[in-house]
């Protein structure tokens, strides 16, 4: 079973299909596009853990999954753990994806965590920061993902609006106020794996934003291997390694955010147990020649999974998401000379001509994707940064 009908469940179909495996998507969106793909689809809310606990039994599943959906997460992770399937356990997996309960386990376990603080009263946090002012801090939802509701306030006087967007983009109508924490060089976000509390598949990338974007905290575009110096990189490799031998995680895919702060220090923002979104783990198939989709699936169904190591690339890889600047009606793309013709290797549209798209302020608003494969770091930036000449989105307002 998986949760959820989002586009980015398509290749664990496909996974699970050359498998042999006879595929249920769940969720209360009929029209889902995945469920367009699966052998079956059930009506049922993903976050209504025991509904979707009902509907697994009576359909007697032999595994579930919630890949790249985060409301789902611990929906499956409860489920497997009640009819004793694979999961990470639940108590663990609640943890990361609560952001206020994570940021506190990585205080009491000693890792780098900036000073943060979960509210269910915007009353409340107003107070306690009008009495203890200590900005910039970034506002979130404590159980979102995608970036959505995700705020940066340099001041008291947008404070309230910051907690109002949180609170609309919360499912428990809970958020956290932390410490935003200045970013040197590039931010990641990138899958990775590990089997049996060992993290066999750690990857770190780079990734691009747009500051004057709607959400300037969604990514534009992924590129791979990171630019993150060695050091860095290691100390964070070691830290997720402890991190899940202190949650035994066991055998999980993970979509990791961290970054490197002014202050020298290397931050874990968030590890949730699920593939991340904009095709991160297709991409990494094609840099390294390793299928995580794939193990993901195996392990949930109590297969063999395939060896895996460390990622080697065999190039540097650009996962771009392609956005719209501002709502209206699509009408198509325009695409001049590339600087490198060749480097386009897939390009994927989720929207037609006529459809009606939203200025991107988050994944859930990306209209397509193109990977794309250089020789160089530096001729991938030069892509990214220089998009607009080469690449255009057409929409009618």
């Amino acid at each position: 079973m998986l949760l959820g009908g989002i586009r980015y469940l398509l290749p664990v179909i496909e996974a699970a299909h050359k498998l042999g495996v006879y595929v249920i998507t769940a969720d209360y969106l009929p029209d889902n596009i995945a469920h367009t793909y699966s052998d079956e689809y059930v009506n049922v809310s993903i976050i209504d853990r025991d509904a979707v606990l009902k509907v697994a039994k009576e359909k007697q599943i032999d595994g579930i999954l919630s890949f790249g959906v985060d409301p789902g997460v611990v929906t499956a992770a409860y489920v497997a753990e009640k009819m004793g399937l694979p999961t990470p356990p639940l108590e663990s997996v609640e943890i990361l994806q609560n952001k206020d309960r994570f940021r506190d386990f990585l205080s009491e376990n000693g890792f780098n965590c900036p000073f943060h603080k979960g509210y269910s009263s915007k009353e409340d946090a107003v107070k306690e920061i009008a009495e203890s002012p200590r900005f910039p801090v970034i506002v979130k939802p404590v159980d979102s993902a995608g970036s959505k509701g995700c705020k940066r306030v340099d001041d008291f006087e947008a404070l309230p609006e910051a907690i109002d967007g949180a609170i609309a983009e919360s499912h428990s109508k809970r958020f956290i106020i932390e410490q935003f924490l200045e970013l040197k060089g590039h931010q990641t976000g990138s899958d990775s794996f590990s089997i049996d509390n060992e993290l066999v598949f750690c990857s770190f990338d780079s990734q691009y934003f747009k500051e004057d974007a709607a959400n300037p905290y969604a990514p534009i575009a992924h590129v791979w291997p990171s630019d993150m110096p060695t050091e860095a990189q290691n100390e964070l490799r070691s830290e997720l390694q402890r991190l899940i031998k202190l949650l035994n995680l066991g055998t999980s895919i993970y979509n990791v955010e961290a970054r490197v702060a002014t202050d020298g220090k290397a931050y874990i923002m968030e590890v949730s147990p699920r593939g991340g979104g904009n095709r991160i783990s297709e991409v990494l198939k094609l840099a390294t020649g390793q299928d995580l989709i794939e193990n993901n699936v195996r392990y949930a169904l109590g297969l063999p999974l395939l060896p895996m190591t460390q990622p080697e690339y065999n190039g540097c890889w650009v996962d771009y998401v392609i956005h719209c600047e501002k709502c209206g009606q699509f009408q198509g793309i325009g695409m001049e000379q590339m600087p490198i013709p060749d480097a386009l290797v897939d390009s994927t549209l989720y929207v037609s001509v006529g459809d009606h798209v939203e200025a991107f302020a988050g994944a859930n608003r990306a209209i397509g994707s193109a990977f794309l494969k250089f020789e160089t770091y530096k001729a991938a930036e030069a892509m990214v940064q220089n998009s607009k000449e080469w690449f255009s989105i057409q929409v009618v307002e």
